[in-house]
Order: C-alpha cells, then sequence, then structure tokens
C-alpha cells in the first residue's frame, strides 16, 4: 500500500477531528465520523462527506484500486465507503501506527519541544507518557506536542474499529527527576474543553 495514500488520508483525517464541534446534534456527529465494519473476509471503512470536498469520485476510486482496495462506493449522504481484504485492512494499521513511531520520534527529538526527553505509548496508542524536564515544561508550550499525539492516538482507534463513543487517548506528563506523573491530558474532551473557552 502506497505510504502517500495513508499520509493524505491521515491529514484529512486529523484535520476532519479538529475541525469538529463540540456541541455538535447527534445527527451531524454521526454524519461526521468514521465507521468501521470488520466482517468475516473483509472490512469496510466508511468515510465522512467532509474529508472528500471538491474530490473527483473517479479519482478517488482509482487511487483506492492502486492501493488493493477491492470497492468503493459513494453513499447518498456523500460519504465514501471503501471495502477491503483483512490484510489490506492489516497493512493499512501498519502504516498508521509506523506513522505515530516516526511522529513519536521526531516529537522527542525536535528542537521545538526542548523539555520531551521520551515518549512512551502502548499498543493500541490509547495511552502516551511524555518524560519531561518538568520546570523546563512548564515554562514552555511544550504541552501543544500533546495535541499532535491525542490526534494520533484517536486515529489509529477510529480505522481499527473502536467506536467513536469509546475511543479516547490519555497523555500522561512524568517528571524526568523524580518518575512522578504530575499531569494528564485526556483527548477528545481537550478538543472540547478548548472549544467551549
Amino acid at each position: 500500500m502506497k505510504k502517500l495514500f495513508m499520509i493524505l488520508l491521515s491529514i484529512t483525517v486529523l484535520a476532519a477531528c479538529s475541525s469538529e464541534e463540540a456541541n455538535k446534534d447527534d445527527k451531524s456527529k454521526k454524519e461526521e465520523s468514521v465507521d468501521v465494519d470488520k466482517k468475516l473476509f473483509n472490512v469496510e471503512v466508511t468515510l465522512p462527506a467532509s474529508m472528500f470536498e471538491g474530490q473527483n469520485v473517479e479519482d478517488i476510486k482509482a487511487e483506492a484500486k492502486e492501493n488493493d482496495i477491492k470497492e468503493v462506493t459513494e453513499n447518498e449522504d456523500g460519504s465514501i465507503t471503501y471495502k477491503m481484504s483483512k490484510s489490506v485492512h492489516k497493512e493499512m494499521m501498519k502504516e498508521i501506527s509506523s506513522g505515530i513511531k516516526e511522529t513519536v520520534e521526531e516529537t522527542k527529538n525536535s528542537e521545538d519541544f526542548v523539555s520531551i526527553s521520551d515518549i512512551k505509548y502502548n499498543d493500541s496508542f490509547s495511552e502516551f507518557t511524555m518524560v519531561v524536564d518538568k520546570e523546563a515544561y512548564e515554562n514552555s508550550m511544550d504541552g501543544f506536542a500533546t495535541m499532535t499525539l491525542g490526534m494520533s492516538g484517536m486515529l489509529y482507534q477510529m480505522y481499527d474499529g473502536v467506536s467513536e463513543d469509546d475511543y479516547s487517548v490519555t497523555i500522561k506528563m512524568q517528571d524526568e527527576t523524580t518518575g512522578e506523573v504530575f499531569d494528564e491530558v485526556v483527548y477528545p474532551d481537550a478538543l472540547e474543553e478548548v472549544e467551549e473557552s
């Protein structure tokens, strides 16, 4: 599967997630969600219409075919359903996982986030621990790194079939000197708090 396809897909999903309004009614919230249906021999992933604005359906189908996706259906509400084999879905999840691991390495080594010395995570990317110089962290803007990690974890869970009501990413801040966890951020709750403030 082409890495470029996954990167573009990831960027689109992250953009869709970050623009989601906190006070949407249930109907419009459902229209914006990613739906994954794991069947016996294949997996169906339905992406909301907002992710395909300005794109030609035939181009979407052609790109999907290049990436071994069996079938692409445009639904009445404008959403797109991709039908793929379990092996293609597994490969897609591997691509997303690799992308998140690269993001973690870049964040740890970035000159933009000097207080962060390490980032640990679990297999489902539902929990991250940022090991930091506490004083430097509290006197910097390094907390913005949590947004990238939170969105990445939510993306992974979405495509792995976790229900929109159930996916959650907890990011803990741990003092590298004492080992004390002194702060915690939970996504998507943190996005809703930002939008409300």
